[in-house]
């Protein structure tokens, strides 16, 4: 039973562009506000755009209108984290970072790509953008316990500019008695139009949860407490095996 769940799980991941299903899959997470995100919000606010403050380019500058979400004028506030639970999931988001700062998506609120202002940088580990955040020991002092899987390639542009993720992601499979016998995949992840990750196996989950408990469905989460950034066009499609 086990080689067979194997088997259909590593042919999911060779079939995902052929599964994916029409352009009306795509849900748009943004279309009724926040209301896609539990409660409470804290400071997001929605507004016509961000850039960067001329005086401080570690901060976001806001323009009054719609369309585009940030996490408020300090930089920090609650996470978001979908009311619905997904397993298997196309992912397109686009996003804007100051100087310096740090944010990602994460699967399941477990397994988490980094965003990260990493223009420029070379030598690059899991905590660069595009990574897959390494683990890490809360306990005390934050502590990486590896490298985490670096992206291929650094695609990142600078500060201030807007930049897209578009992410696929398979949940981790179990057996009847819930025992794992699968771990997620990225199958594939395209950084502004490029490749930085190409069937990739995530063995746990990332940061300080990679001891915790996995699941077939779980939440997808915007992480908004470690600085300022701003969302655009988060689109969903979960995928059809």
């Amino acid at each position: 039973m086990k080689s067979l769940v194997m088997f259909a799980f590593i042919l999911a991941i060779l079939l995902v562009p052929a599964a994916r299903g029409g352009d009306a899959d795509w849900q748009d997470i943004f279309a009724n506000g926040l209301n896609a995100f539990k409660t409470p919000h804290g400071d997001w606010t929605a507004v016509a755009g961000a850039r960067l403050d001329e005086k401080n380019p570690k901060k976001l500058l806001a323009q009054e209108g719609t369309g585009v979400y940030y996490n408020g004028p300090k930089g920090r506030t609650n996470n978001l984290l979908t009311k619905e639970r997904y397993g298997d999931l196309e992912v397109h988001l686009e996003f804007l970072v100051p100087k310096g700062s740090n944010s990602g998506i994460k699967f399941h609120g477990h397994y988490e790509i980094q965003i990260e202002d990493s223009f420029g940088k070379k030598n690059l580990k899991g905590s660069d953008c595009g990574g897959v955040y390494p683990r890490a020991d809360a306990k005390g002092k934050y502590t990486y316990l590896d490298n985490g899987i670096p992206p291929k390639v650094n695609a990142c542009k600078p500060a201030g500019e807007w930049q897209a993720f578009d992410i696929i992601f398979l949940a981790p499979r179990f057996d009847k008695d819930g025992k794992k016998i699968a771990n997620a995949r990225l199958p594939k992840v395209l950084f502004n139009g490029v490749v930085i990750h190409d069937d990739v196996e995530l063995l746990t989950p990332t940061g300080d949860r990679w001891r915790g408990p996995e699941m077939a469905q779980g939440p997808l989460m915007l992480q908004a407490d470690h600085g300022p950034v701003a969302f655009r066009n988060l689109r969903i499609r979960p995928l059809k095996n």
